[in-house]
């Protein structure tokens, strides 16, 4: 086994031109690391990408026309660790329940330095860490000033993790609340919130216009089959709203003062449920990286109605693969797979 060092980092990742390192589910539920270093592996992937030194484009979709299952496969460069990866995910039984859905994602790193395979990984906890911290980013960012309060839609894989990186990038939020459906569900979040900042406690809601209404954050991660769908007459001056999966209304984009995207590209793609009678979103006001970089404004107004649409960018699952994999790979975890002998 060789040593191959990744420009622009400290740590020496093994390769093989002949073999890859395949990190399976279980090897990185192991591994330890705090939300504040997943916040800002995040956060330097969105300052390399407004910088012009990453690439990231567009996803490719692939869905049958009864919509029972969806793919995705995403291409990128990240240009500060000097590698490039493949994503891709596949879920099935979109017309089913949750417990009858499949879903598979997995995440294939290069080091473009060497030219050699650094990892194969189950990009499961990458997503589910990533997600909720972009949310929290785009909440430091764009929330208005003292913001306090804060409103969780959803207890799944994306809820259960909201709360705990909300209070990392806005400690100041005194009120916590919750909409859910799932009693596991919100079991878990509690177990979540209570791991991470064991003082803290969620309100559980079952008015959900009224939550909306005292919510100067509110982050929306449910399922499709939801009933929750907060209207923009439900919102305070100055509420953001973030999407991540469901749980707001088209009003809510289409009656912002400001719309905020991750990627405007993607939300055409992915944000079509959002869209008005004619089949049309409105335009992006900023995309995010040149908000995190300081080149564009993510708020203007404390009482401006905030839209943000959180679409995951492969680039930040490179940079928290690749922060993973470093981990792994210290710890001697994974299995060597002889893909191309």
């Amino acid at each position: 086994m060789t040593k191959t060092t990744v420009a622009g980092d400290a740590h020496s990742i093994p390769a093989d031109d002949k073999t890859l390192r395949a990190l399976s589910t279980s090897d990185l539920a192991g591994i330890d690391i705090t939300l504040a270093d997943v916040v800002g592996t995040v956060e330097g992937a969105y300052r390399t990408l407004a910088a012009g030194r990453s690439d990231n484009p567009r996803k490719l979709t692939v869905k049958p026309e009864d919509g029972h299952s969806v793919s995705y496969a995403m291409l990128g460069r990240d240009g500060s660790r000097n590698v490039v990866a493949i994503k891709t995910s596949y879920k099935h039984g979109l017309d089913k329940g949750r417990e009858e859905q499949h879903y598979y994602t997995a995440l294939t790193l290069y080091d473009d330095v060497t030219g050699l395979p650094v990892a194969m990984m189950d990009c499961g906890r990458i997503g589910s860490l990533r997600t909720p911290a972009v949310s929290a980013l785009l909440a430091r960012e764009c929330a208005r000033p003292g913001a306090r309060s804060a409103l969780v839609i959803g207890t799944g894989t994306q809820g259960r993790l909201a709360l705990p990186f909300l209070l990392t990038t806005v400690p100041d939020l005194d009120r916590l609340m919750l909409f859910g459906t799932h009693p596991e569900g919100i079991t878990a979040v509690r177990e979540q919130l209570s791991a991470h900042f064991p003082d803290r406690d969620v309100e559980i809601v079952t008015d959900l216009r009224a939550a909306a209404a005292d919510a100067d954050i509110i982050v929306a991660t449910a399922g499709v089959h939801t009933p929750a769908a907060v209207e923009a007459g439900w919102l305070k001056p100055g509420a953001l709203s973030i999407l991540v999966g469901h749980g707001l209304a088209p009003s809510t984009l289409h009656r912002a003062d400001r719309v905020v995207a991750t990627s405007e590209a993607q939300m055409k793609v992915t944000g079509t449920d959002m869209a008005d009678e004619e089949g049309n979103l409105p335009a992006v006001d900023t995309e995010f990286p040149p908000v995190i970089a300081g080149i564009t404004a993510g708020r203007r107004s404390a009482q401006e109605r905030i839209f943000a649409y959180n679409s995951g960018l492969v680039v930040t699952d490179i940079a928290l693969g690749h922060r993973f994999a470093q981990l792994a790979l210290d710890q001697g975890l994974g299995v060597q797979v002889p893909l191309w002998q």
